[in-house]
Order: C-alpha cells, then sequence, then structure tokens
C-alpha cells in the first residue's frame, strides 16, 4: 500500500550525483527518498531564468547537461521545501526537508493500492519495450455478453530481457499466449500479466505474440467500460468506454498511456443484423456461415488504449466531406433526421478547429460521430456522441451563462480531444490536463469562432463556478488516480490566464497551432509544455505554470491605493512568481508587472471606487490591504 500520508513533519530526499558523463555528455543524477531509498518522480531541476527545465523519471534519474555544470540550480519536488546547489562535480549528496505545511490536505489523505501502482506505473516490464502494432481480431456474441478472439502485439525490446507485462481483467479468461507457435508461460496479479519468454528477447530486436483471451466483461467505470444494452426498439446496443476503468477490461493490452501502437488493426465479428463501427478506416467485411459478419477497420496513426472502441448496433450511416476529409455518422435509425439536423454543427466546428490548432490529425482514418448511450468520448476517430441531439450538456446551461445552449457540448469537446488528447497525449494521467484543460479551453475557441470575443471570455469565466481549488491540477504520478475535475475548468482559465499573459493575439494563435503540431502524435510532460512555450516566446514562465498547475491556491493581487500612488504585489506559492496583469482605471487600461516584493505605480486619478483589475481575462484573487 502507497500511502500519500506523511507521519513526520519533516523528512529529507537525498540526491546522489552520480557523475557518469554520457555520449551525450550529460551527468545523470539519480533522486531518491533517504527513508524508503525509492526514486523521487516528478522532480523539477532548471536554472533560474532559463531553459530547459529537466524533469526526474520514474527511476528518479534527471540527465543534467554540460551547460548546467557549476551553475546555481533550483530543485523542486511536491510539498517539499525548494533547494538551491551550485552543480559541480564535487557534489555528492544533497537532502531536501519534506514541509507538512506545504502538502495538501486533500492528496495526504490518498491511499493507493498496489493494484493502482502496477496498473498506474511505467515499470521495468513495461519500459523494456515499445508497441508498434496490435492486430485485434473478437468475436462478440451479443446474447451472451461474451467476447473470444486474440490480439497480435507486435513490439521492439528496448533492452534484453525475458518477461514483459501486458494487462487483462482477471475476471476474463486467458486461453493460450503463442510466442513462435509456442505457449509461454505467465503470473497473473491483478489485471496484469507477465508474460515470461524461453530465451532472453534482445534489445533493437522485433517480437509479436498472439494473446488468446475469452470471458465475460464486466460493466465498470463511469461509463460502463463495454455495456451490452438495447435501444427502445429492443435491438441490440453494444459500446465501450474505458478512459479511467481501464481497456484491458475488455482486450488485452500495455494499459497505460507513455507508449502507443504506431498503428492497429481492429476485426470485430458481430451478428451479421448488427454493424460494428470501431476506430480508423473501414476496409471492409466479410460474411461467414454462422450467421456473423466481420468487420475490419485499420488505424492509421498511434492511438491510446481507452481511445479503442466498439460500437455495435442496426445503425443508419450518412456521410459528407470537408475537401479529402471524410465525416461519417452512425445513428440509430429513428434518430437519422435528427442527427442530419444537429450534425450540421460538425463542419463549422472543424473549420474552427483546423483555423487555430492545425489540421485535422488523423485525415487517413477520417472523422466520425457514432451515436452511444451515455454522454460522449473522445475515441479517436469514432467520436461517441450522446448528448441527444440537443444543445447544452445533456439539455443544460453548462456554464451558466447562457451561451451553452447556442451549441452541441459534446459534438464540440469531444472533438476538441482530436488535438488534445488523441494528438497530443499526456505521458502519465497525472499531467491529464493536458488532455482536458486544453479541450475545455478549446470549447471557448470555438465560441469565439462563432459568436465573437465577447462571449468567448464570458464562457470560460462561467467555468470558475465549478473550480474547487482544493488540490493541485497535476495528480499524484504513477498510480491509477484520475486527478481533481479542477484539470478541465481550472485548466481552461489557465489557458486563457496564458493567452493575456502573452498579450499578442497573433503570436498567440501562432504559438497554439505550432504546439499541436510540434508535439502532434506524442506523449509528454507538462514540463515540455512549459519548456515549448518558455521557448517560443523566449520568455521563463515556468513561475506561472508551477503555480497554476503544480498548487491548488491561486495567485493573490495585494494592492493598496494611496492617492494616485498604487502600491501592489503578488501574494503567491511560488517565490519568484512574476505575472503581468492589466488593470482599468477610469476607463483606461495598464498593465503592471507585479513580483512578489512590493513596488508602486502613479497612476492619475487612481481610486478604489474606479480601479478595476481585469479578472475576466486573469484567473486570479484581489485583495486590498492596509500597511
Amino acid at each position: 500500500m502507497v500511502k500519500l500520508r506523511y507521519l513526520t513533519t519533516l523528512f529529507t530526499i537525498s540526491i546522489f550525483i552520480f557523475l557518469n558523463c554520457s555520449q551525450q555528455n550529460k551527468t545523470i543524477v539519480k533522486i531518491l527518498d533517504s527513508r524508503s531509498n525509492a526514486p523521487i518522480v516528478g522532480a523539477m531541476i532548471y536554472k533560474q531564468g532559463s531553459t530547459p527545465i529537466l524533469r526526474s523519471d520514474n527511476k528518479g534519474n534527471v540527465a543534467i547537461p554540460a551547460i548546467f555544470l557549476n551553475s546555481e540550480l533550483n530543485i523542486h519536488a511536491k510539498n517539499y521545501r525548494n533547494i538551491k546547489i551550485n552543480f559541480s562535480p564535487n557534489v555528492k549528496t544533497l537532502t531536501m526537508d519534506f514541509d507538512e505545511n506545504l502538502a495538501n490536505p486533500y492528496e495526504q489523505k490518498m491511499e493507493f493500492s498496489r493494484a493502482d501502482t502496477i496498473r498506474g506505473a511505467y515499470g521495468p516490464f513495461r519500459e523494456n519495450n515499445d508497441l508498434l502494432f496490435y492486430d485485434l481480431n473478437i468475436k462478440v456474441d451479443v446474447e451472451k455478453k461474451h467476447l473470444a478472439g486474440r490480439n497480435t502485439i507486435r513490439f521492439e525490446m528496448l533492452q534484453d530481457d525475458d518477461r514483459i507485462q501486458i494487462d487483462l481483467f482477471a475476471n476474463m479468461d486467458i486461453d493460450s499466449i503463442l510466442f513462435k507457435e509456442t505457449s509461454l508461460d505467465y503470473k497473473r496479479e491483478f489485471n496484469a500479466v507477465f508474460i515470461d519468454f524461453p530465451e532472453k528477447l534482445k534489445k533493437g530486436s522485433t517480437y509479436s505474440i498472439d494473446f488468446y483471451y475469452s470471458g465475460y466483461p464486466q460493466e465498470a467505470g463511469r461509463f460502463g467500460g463495454i455495456v451490452f444494452k438495447e435501444d427502445s426498439l429492443g435491438n441490440p446496443w453494444v459500446f465501450t468506454a474505458c478512459q479511467n476503468i481501464g481497456a484491458s477490461l475488455w482486450w488485452p493490452n500495455k494499459d497505460q498511456q507513455p507508449d502507443e501502437v504506431d498503428s492497429m488493426k481492429i476485426s470485430v465479428a458481430v451478428p451479421s443484423d448488427l454493424i460494428d463501427v470501431s476506430n480508423g478506416r473501414f476496409l471492409g467485411k466479410t460474411e461467414f456461415d454462422d450467421g456473423y459478419t466481420r468487420y475490419d477497420w485499420k488505424v492509421h496513426y498511434p492511438i491510446n488504449n481507452y481511445s479503442v472502441s466498439l460500437n455495435i448496433a442496426k445503425y443508419a450511416h450518412f456521410s459528407e466531406k470537408i475537401g479529402n476529409l471524410s465525416l461519417d455518422y452512425f445513428v440509430l435509425p429513428y434518430h437519422l433526421q435528427a442527427a442530419k439536423q444537429q450534425f450540421t454543427q460538425v463542419k463549422p466546428m472543424l473549420q474552427c478547429f483546423e483555423k487555430f490548432f492545425g489540421p485535422y490529425p488523423f485525415p487517413k482514418d477520417g472523422f466520425k460521430l457514432v451515436e452511444v448511450a451515455y454522454a460522449g468520448m473522445e475515441h479517436q476517430s469514432a467520436v461517441a456522441y450522446g448528448n441527444g441531439y440537443q444543445n447544452g450538456y445533456l439539455g443544460r446551461d453548462w456554464t451558466g451563462v447562457g451561451i451553452s445552449m447556442d451549441f452541441d457540448f459534446i459534438i464540440i469537446h469531444e472533438s476538441g480531444h482530436e488535438w488534445f488528447g488523441n494528438s497530443v497525449s499526456a505521458n502519465d494521467v497525472s499531467d491529464a490536463w493536458i488532455h482536458e484543460g486544453w479541450t475545455t479551453y478549446a470549447e471557448g475557441v470555438y465560441v469565439e469562432c462563432l459568436f465573437g470575443y465577447e462571449k468567448a471570455i464570458k464562457y470560460i469565466n462561467g467555468y470558475k463556478s465549478k473550480v474547487a481549488n482544493r488540490e493541485p491540477i497535476i495528480g499524484p504520478i504513477g498510480v491509477n488516480h484520475w486527478p481533481t475535475h479542477d484539470q478541465y475548468f481550472k485548466g481552461a482559465l489557465f489557458l486563457n490566464t496564458l493567452r493575456h499573459v502573452v498579450d499578442d493575439d497573433d503570436k498567440w494563435w501562432a504559438l497554439i497551432k505550432d504546439y499541436t503540431d510540434h508535439f502532434k502524435y506524442q506523449n509528454i510532460w507538462t514540463k515540455d509544455v512549459i519548456n515549448f512555450f518558455s521557448d517560443y516566446l523566449k520568455k521563463d514562465l515556468r513561475p506561472v505554470f508551477e503555480h497554476y498547475l503544480y498548487h491548488a491556491d491561486l495567485p493573490v493581487l495585494e494592492y493598496k491605493i494611496e492617492g494616485e500612488n498604487v502600491s501592489f504585489r503578488w501574494r503567491a506559492l511560488v517565490e519568484d512568481f512574476n505575472m503581468p496583469v492589466k488593470v482599468r482605471v477610469n476607463d483606461k487600461n495598464y498593465t503592471l508587472m507585479p513580483t512578489t516584493q512590493w513596488q508602486s505605480k502613479s497612476i492619475e486619478r487612481a481610486s478604489q471606487e474606479n480601479w478595476q483589475v481585469e479578472t475576466d481575462l486573469f484567473y486570479i484573487k484581489t485583495e486590498n490591504v492596509e500597511f
């Protein structure tokens, strides 16, 4: 059992510096917990005011480039007192003090089991190989709610080893695992399957296994995992939604985020009066004498495990195009006319997102909307839709400011994930704001496209009522834990803030488009976002990112007005926080450049009555203080 509750107020992290110059002339730094000797994951190492920002990996290792030697480096680890070191070959051991006052009280109460760790951590038998291709071929007995089939898994070894980890829920049967037509031994622990090979697999070589399985998958998770139900006419309706609960609920895969296959084939045999719609491009169907028809799909791009989907029903189909991009819609027949009307929102949405985020990321696979019985999910190239052919979110004014009812929330939000979540993906669920914060912000971009800037700002600010500010957006690392819902709403408000920190829309939109292109089909960490933004803008944005993402509380702009003299500073949890902010006095705009130190500015006719901080552009708190 891994606990985030600490029983002492202070203890230390020992940082052992192994001065091992690699071919890249880097020094490997290993960061360890002095009590348990366990690696510290996610520590931030940086030189003040410059990039790159470095991050300790799942072994606690950080590769320090030669340019940092003999420099003063800052080391931040979540819940620990920051330290500064003069990094040189003479440094052997450093300590950092854990401070209970810095630890988030909600995270301290969290407890994680070994099952959570096996599922969430990128352990040794995951990191020793790189996925290349899945060939998933299954038969779905809808009446019995039963699956049977195999997944051929092709991978390259990254180091010599004779074991890998694949995942399949414990209630599902493993019929056999074949390697070169020989049955392999395996060990099951919770939902993990540790597969042993009779020979050492060699680094750099490519291998494949055939994983045969069967069973009765369980319904679990927010949207059911896999659900066997009926439509309103009594026809079978089967669909999947596996984010967080795990795709290994219904098919064997490497159920984690850092490693995705480069491409995938999905073959699903269903009763011949039904249709299967899965991800990717439809290759064709094959009818069999036993009353089943197999539908074959090809995914041409990397894909998250939880995006892989089944949608089985008596679907009606219609289609259209934007240029060469195919748009296909699969809906229940009695909703066909409603769908044709509601889905007219798809083209302007895609045109908007392509304008600001770049070309649709999966053109070879096309874009699909597929009707399901839950609200929706960002299944790559086969977006699940269940919003009832109505505007708002399930008919509700989602942000409470009147704008949500002007568009279909599920079409816009879930399709936005094609750029943020499916194309640009987080390396670990602790950084899921890279999916959800960005896609929630994309809703505001859509509003701006169709209804203008003022309504977009109003829409984004409507999310303030949903923010709790109780936990950091970035959650515990390496465990199966979905972070706070603030990742959606506060994440979007943070990006709106960042836009106005940049204060140049031409530069901002160019940055966003370059960001989505630069990290296309990649799994990244928050530090990659920080480095990219800072390098692009030639400005150290680490303090701003760090405050909004690694701390629960908002920065507070403290100010005091004495005549026309205004004094101000940031009260912040990041010591070098230095974000600009706009104020309005007598209908005139001013940009202040506060730091954590008091400074003053003379502003003509300033008074408490006509002083207005632009809190719709900057998600902050303000406080009028007395010296």
